[in-house]
């Protein structure tokens, strides 16, 4: 498993993490989008990973209020998997909130993920009270106490993140990543800034629904009726985004084209595109079932060759613009 430095951290990380959304136990409104998946496929999920070589987590105190970290430390703790060596990501929940709870919530996420330190904790979105200033000096006040290692922010456009970067470079931290929506059907951080930024400013983006919530696995191409059967919200959002499934039908039928030649899925063609055609792109997809966990990190045993993600490349952006 090739590793790669997350920001300037000096930690390793699979290219490919685990997403933890769907260990919600389908608490809260978040986590009302998932079934609620029993402790022993959370465990399989995780066990699965581990023999994957997939080493760290990115979970939220939105998931669940919770649950998510708490279904993760467990399994994680059952497998009696090495906390030095595994990671974990989590976030704060900004909203209706100030800078002051990220001190006042740090002592409940470090209870429920019991034993597994935070390597990276994340602001979720730049909504909250305080200014985001306040918020990057109150996590740089729990690094400063041991309380987590790194920090992150997620969902923060490119002024949003460049603020946060000079706010901890005060303080002698470096911003680690900025979590964002980004799959081979959703590349608007290339365009709006956010992107170039992070490169040049050697920030990570972790990219969450790296799939674009399955479109880019072909499945609702091959059966149309699935649309249907997704969450309400999940809905709204492809609705909005004005992604059709015909629209996006070239770039899924590019992607089986190049999965056949590699005896592999769309999805895995997906995902290795998503962290190989830029160099500082780490991906988290979810799974709900051991086989979706395999399947995923699968992704990382292709190998693209440069015309293959060119391709890929501009076929997408032809969709897109």
């Amino acid at each position: 498993m090739l590793l790669r430095e997350i920001g300037k951290s000096g930690i390793k990380l699979s290219k490919i993490g685990l997403g933890c959304w769907q260990f919600s136990k389908n608490t809260g409104f978040a986590g009302s989008f998932w079934p609620k998946l029993s402790d022993d496929t959370t465990l399989e999920i995780v066990q699965q990973s581990l023999n994957s070589h997939i080493n760290w987590y990115d979970t939220a105190e939105l998931y669940g209020w919770g649950k998510s970290e708490i279904s993760l430390s467990n399994a994680l703790n059952k497998l009696n998997a090495d906390a030095k060596s595994n990671f974990i990501a989590t976030k704060w929940w900004p909203l209706f909130r100030s800078s002051s709870s990220i001190k006042n919530t740090i002592h409940k996420r470090l209870k429920f993920l019991n034993g597994y330190p935070i390597t990276l904790h994340q602001v979720h979105m730049p909504l909250g009270f305080s200014s985001i200033e306040k918020e990057m000096n109150a996590m740089a006040d729990l690094v400063e106490d041991g309380k987590i290692k790194h920090i992150g922010v997620s969902n923060f456009n490119q002024h949003q993140m460049t603020r946060a970067y000079n706010a901890l470079e005060k303080r002698g931290i470096h911003l680690t990543s900025n979590q964002m929506e980004y799959s081979i059907l959703n590349r608007n951080i290339e365009f709006n800034g956010v992107l170039e930024t992070a490169k040049k400013l050697n920030i990570s983006i972790i990219a969450y629904s790296p799939l674009s919530q399955g479109i880019a696995t072909g499945k609702f191409h091959d059966n149309p009726e699935l649309v249907n059967k997704l969450h309400l919200w999940r809905r709204m959002k492809l609705n909005k985004r004005g992604l059709s499934l015909s629209k996006s039908l070239p770039i899924i039928n590019e992607l089986k084209k190049i999965a056949k030649k590699h005896n592999s899925t769309p999805a895995q063609v997906a995902l290795n595109w998503l962290v190989n055609f830029h160099q500082n792109i780490f991906a988290i997809p979810g799974a709900t079932s051991k086989k979706q966990c395999e399947d995923n990190i699968g992704a990382l045993d292709i190998n693209l060759s440069f015309d293959e993600l060119e391709k890929l490349d501009y076929i997408s952006k032809k969709i897109i613009l």
